[in-house]
């Protein structure tokens, strides 16, 4: 597989005609090697427009989502960045080309020993990873903006106080078979907002079941 073909296809053919235009987003995917973060076996579907399977039932996401939730958070090298969900790494490694540091939590050991390598082998310092099951405990800290790679029913409220004031989560919300990812930002006075992205279907985070309700 030509790889650097693949990758500027996506680009071009997925991620541009979902409305994702902002440069720095679309150099950041342009230079990493998806390939070198899919489970083994399944580097040809790297630039698909697919969900590609992972260890555990897991999934990484399609390419366009991806590209999106980048473009909604709006970063730059001022921002530090929670990620719930590691999964792959490879998110991980965009948020953190396109961030000041990246705190990623995720549930699996192998999940975060396995990302740690890759992001070893491609040079990136930005993050830090740790095994830890959001829906029992968060860091206690404030984030510029929050990435949920998983979906839940509701908006958490445990998520929304990581937020710093200005803060922006990209969230995916509702029940299965239909979903609305969302922009959830926090105001300098510490009101929120909730703008509906796209329709799209995610697995939910593990034990998300347990995640408090909430409402705006």
């Amino acid at each position: 597989m030509n790889t650097e073909f693949a990758r500027q296809r996506m680009v071009d053919q997925q991620i541009r005609t979902w409305n994702v235009h902002e440069t720095s987003v679309l150099e950041a995917i342009q230079a990493l090697p998806r390939e070198q973060f899919v489970t083994p076996g399944f580097e040809k579907l790297a630039y698909t427009d697919t969900e590609i399977p992972l260890l555990h039932g897991q999934k990484m996401m399609r390419p366009i989502v991806e590209g999106r939730l980048l473009q909604e958070l709006r970063l730059n090298r001022h921002h530090s960045v929670l990620e719930i969900g590691t999964g792959s790494g490879y998110l991980t490694a965009c948020l953190a080309a396109l961030s000041g540091s990246v705190r990623s939590i995720e549930y699996y050991q192998d999940f975060v020993d396995q990302a740690a390598h890759r992001l070893d082998d491609l040079g990136i310092e930005n993050v830090t990873i740790e095994c830890m099951d959001a829906m029992a405990s968060l860091p206690d800290d404030q984030f510029d903006a929050i990435a949920v790679t998983g979906s839940v029913p509701r908006p958490d409220q445990r998520l929304l106080a990581c937020l710093k004031p200005g803060g922006r989560m990209f969230v995916v919300t509702g029940d299965s078979p239909v979903m609305s990812a969302e922009l959830v930002t926090r105001g300098d006075g510490g009101e929120w907002q909730a703008t509906s992205l796209f329709e799209t279907d995610i697995a939910p985070l593990l034990n998300v079941d347990s995640t408090p309700a909430f409402s705006f």
